[in-house]
């Protein structure tokens, strides 16, 4: 089943093509600020908590079979703990190429970064986060498997359509069943999903029941498709400005998926998650030889890859910890 008040993460950004990197905070543009400014109603005084939906902000608690309801205490991090679980031990990752990804390097830009950003100084933020029996997620990522799916379900996608695709992926034996992953639905430029990529998110997370087991699993859109909506800068790191866009939105959806993954575990008042916290600020940058701005190498390749919020010294963005 979809959960459909579950989905996703990376709000959207709105950027001047010849913006510096340094400003890119100043031009965000998250989905449903305006909807999310009229739902911090006041009651009895006290600004409504509200729980996260994954896009980049929050929404009221309304129903108990679709939501937790927040029992996070205050934190002196700026981020509560909600109860839920948290993916512990190595976190698995795997890739469904959506649509023609042939001659395209996305395909090795992409897999080094999962390949690599398990042990690294920046993956290491996401270990201030813990569940209730204070065990902490890992510095361990692992790369599994991916696979191809020739338009399965055509260039038009739903929410409900990348739940299906996971779901074909695992039942046809190209991609095993594992609890303990995220699986990552990557899709080409000529491929769009319908409840608002380019104009209300770049990429989302969520789960589901897929054969009877709870499923993690993430949308990352091509930023090729909206380079001035989802893309931090016209020419990337490694000489491809979609798959370079790309390695951010990922970044950001596996750091929520493993401190997350239910939506109920960790969160701010206003529904964010700890990359909703930091999306679109990339900290000290270097510039590449193609002119670029980069943040971090891993694997050998130069990346610029958003901050991630660390729940500790007071909280606060971050590329390493």
């Amino acid at each position: 089943m979809l959960h459909n008040h579950h989905l996703g993460s990376l709000g959207l950004m709105r950027l001047h093509k010849s913006v510096i990197v340094s400003c890119i905070a100043s031009a965000l543009l998250l989905f449903g600020a305006a909807q999310a400014a009229t739902v911090l109603q006041a009651a009895n005084g006290h600004e409504q908590e509200l729980v996260p939906t994954g896009k980049g902000y929050g929404v009221p608690f309304a129903h108990p079979s679709s939501f937790a309801k927040p029992t996070g205490g205050a934190s002196s991090n700026g981020i509560s703990y909600h109860g839920g679980p948290v993916m512990l031990g190595t976190t698995n990752v795997y890739y469904i190429w959506y649509g023609n990804w042939s001659g395209n390097t996305a395909t090795s830009i992409l897999t080094n970064l999962a390949q690599s950003i398990g042990g690294s100084p920046y993956y290491n933020i996401n270990t201030t986060y813990y569940d209730g029996s204070n065990r902490h997620v890992s510095n361990a990522v692992a790369y599994i498997k991916s696979t191809n799916d020739n338009y399965s379900h055509g260039t038009a996608l739903a929410d409900a359509d990348i739940q299906a695709i996971v779901s074909s992926a695992i039942g046809s034996g190209a991609l095993p069943k594992d609890t303990n992953a995220v699986y990552f639905v990557l899709t080409s430029a000529d491929v769009n999903e319908t409840s608002g990529f380019c104009t209300q998110y770049c990429g989302w997370h969520t789960h589901g029941s897929i054969l009877g087991s709870d499923i993690k699993y993430a949308f990352v859109g091509n930023p090729d498709r909206c380079p001035s909506s989802c893309a931090a800068q016209t020419t990337g790191p490694n000489g491809n400005a979609g798959a370079d866009g790309m390695a951010s939105i990922i970044a950001h959806e596996l750091e929520e998926a493993v401190t997350d993954p239910d939506l109920n575990a960790w969160y701010d008042r206003r529904g964010q998650e700890n990359a909703d916290k930091c999306a679109w600020t990339f900290g000290t940058t270097y510039t590449v030889a193609n002119g670029s701005k980069a943040n971090m190498n891993l694997g050998g390749m130069d990346y610029l890859i958003q901050q991630n919020w660390v729940n500790a010294g007071g909280g606060y963005c971050a590329l390493r910890y």
